[in-house]
């Protein structure tokens, strides 16, 4: 892949991972205006290197919000761990049995599947978008409109309900491509009463607990398919662009972040919602081209 490609895969990959539009569907149709296919092995590798890139962003632009929020006392700190491990948990207990009914359903034939092969096809990401943006309207409206009458404000501190909420609504999003997963745990929080700062510092804690795994299923998919084809997949040539790349999505990844919070503080959330919907139709459009 060109290095331009890289680059610009790298931007966009960045700002739709940590903002509510789905990475995985922006990346994908990008991709396919391009010619590309990010389920080749090298691609897979370079995408592994940009989730990487956006790992890193998260973690430096909330850190100190962590700090203030979950890590100035023992008890504080334990709590969060508590709800971390069950929210991951529910995340896993949920996700893994949705991707095998999907990838069983879905399967031509009712071979089995993998979901990275099933929903690298826009006619699915379409409708996962539409339903993602759905929510976010709903959930935006609905805060707009709770904002106005303050005997119906949040109580300050994350819950049990909200980290429950979350976890279920992170392991519905992993299979679906398109269904974003920050748009929907952010969502869920929102309506099980999570005050906007906390839901948005924990749904991203909770992606830097899970990314890690995932960036190793997807490097070890990428190595199997590259041996299954008979084909060679050099780390140390995909270094030089794969760390350009990861560095443009750490950067891209900053700015996204920048911007949901402010949109988050200023009760903008639903105009994702409102992309969401927009991008879908897109997507659909394009699918109907032969894309």
């Amino acid at each position: 892949m060109p290095l331009w490609q890289v680059v610009l895969l790298a931007i966009v990959q960045g700002l739709a991972e940590l903002l509510p539009v789905s990475s995985s569907a922006h990346v994908i149709v990008t991709a396919e205006l391009m010619h590309q296919s990010m389920s080749t092995p090298a691609n897979a590798l370079l995408l592994v290197l940009l989730h990487t890139g956006t790992m890193f962003a998260v973690i430096v632009y909330f850190w100190r919000r962590w700090v203030n929020e979950f890590f100035s006392s023992g008890l504080k700190f334990l709590q969060f761990v508590r709800f971390l491990v069950v929210a991951t948990f529910l995340s896993g207990a949920v996700g893994y049995p949705v991707m095998k009914v999907v990838e069983r359903v879905l399967g031509r034939g009712g071979n089995r599947a993998e979901i990275e092969q099933l929903f690298d096809k826009l006619n699915w990401i379409a409708p996962a978008l539409a339903a993602v943006g759905l929510l976010i309207i709903y959930v935006g409206l609905r805060e707009g409109r709770e904002s106005e009458t303050p005997q119906q404000g949040t109580e300050p501190g994350l819950r049990w309900p909200q980290a429950i909420v979350m976890g279920i609504l992170q392991g519905i999003a992993i299979p679906f491509r398109g269904f974003s997963r920050s748009g929907s745990t952010i969502s869920g929080g929102l309506l099980a009463g999570g005050a906007r700062d906390e839901i948005e510092s924990f749904s991203f804690a909770m992606a830097v607990a899970i990314t890690p795994l995932a960036i190793g299923r997807e490097a070890l998919r990428a190595y199997k398919s590259a041996h299954l084809a008979g084909a060679t997949v050099s780390p140390s040539g995909m270094l030089t662009p794969g760390l350009i790349g990861m560095v443009c999505a750490f950067i891209a990844g900053l700015v996204a972040l920048r911007w949901l919070s402010r949109w988050l503080e200023q009760g903008r959330w639903y105009w994702f919602g409102i992309y969401c919907l927009f991008v879908a139709a897109v997507v659909g459009w394009l699918y109907h081209l032969g894309y």
